[in-house]
């Protein structure tokens, strides 16, 4: 069961990294976030929960020289690097994933995204993707929250030796623990929790949830 927190509003985060430090298993920066504070602040947030899970949220698509420079600038914060899927392995993702390989970190891949539209090109490339990602073996694959059957679909190919991220769960409207009880590693809240008048409280209720629908939806309790 995991969870990362979606920081990706431009602001300050050091405090509210410290706070859930212990309640979290990692984090995910957002390219506005990176964009306004510079690839330097996740080297700042790192510093205060240097233990979590740290995920740079580039989303890059380009030819693999422009995704190496792009994830060079911050790629020694961070534990690994979001690429998209359609942009194939020649010359692009093959040549990320050889230069994160050589820096210790870590490729995620984009299998489909968690908006509606996503569903007018992406799932319907999804096959292709999957070819795709069979190919090259990322450490992790991003899979939408907000549609379990893409999740199941992607832990059914690839098996249980990749790690799938699953955003959409909270304001966009997926339930905790519904992409976990699909197949997926950790669920992505944004929103949910760094809009909360109380996040540390907001975090521990999303926990709860999350185990209780696993407890449900596997037929025993959490751990067992």
């Amino acid at each position: 069961m995991g969870l990362l927190v979606a920081l990706d509003r431009p602001g300050g985060y050091e405090e509210l990294v410290g706070k859930l430090c212990s309640r979290v298993d990692g984090f995910k920066l957002g390219l506005p976030l990176l964009m306004a504070r510079g690839p330097g602040y996740a080297g700042l947030l790192r510093r205060r929960c240097r233990d979590a899970l740290w995920v740079a949220d580039l989303k890059l698509a380009d030819i693999g020289y422009v995704m190496r420079l792009t994830a060079g600038l911050v790629a020694e914060h961070v534990d690994a690097v979001i690429a998209h899927g359609f942009v194939g392995v020649e010359g692009a993702l093959g040549e990320l994933k050889d230069y994160l390989d050589s820096l210790g970190k870590r490729l995620v891949v984009v299998a489909s995204m968690s908006h509606p539209g996503a569903r007018e090109a992406y799932d319907h490339a999804l096959p292709r993707i999957l070819e795709t990602l069979e190919r090259l073996r990322p450490w992790g694959v991003v899979a939408p929250a907000t549609r379990p059957r893409v999740v199941g679909i992607v832990r059914r190919r690839l098996g249980p030796g990749v790690a799938i991220m699953s955003p959409g769960v909270g304001a966009q409207g997926a339930e905790p623990g519904s992409a976990l009880c699909a197949g997926a590693d950790y669920e992505i809240v944004g929103r949910a929790i760094t809009g909360s008048d109380d996040p540390v409280e907001a975090a521990e209720r999303i926990r709860r949830e999350q185990e209780a629908r696993l407890s449900n939806c596997r037929g025993t309790s959490h751990g067992s």
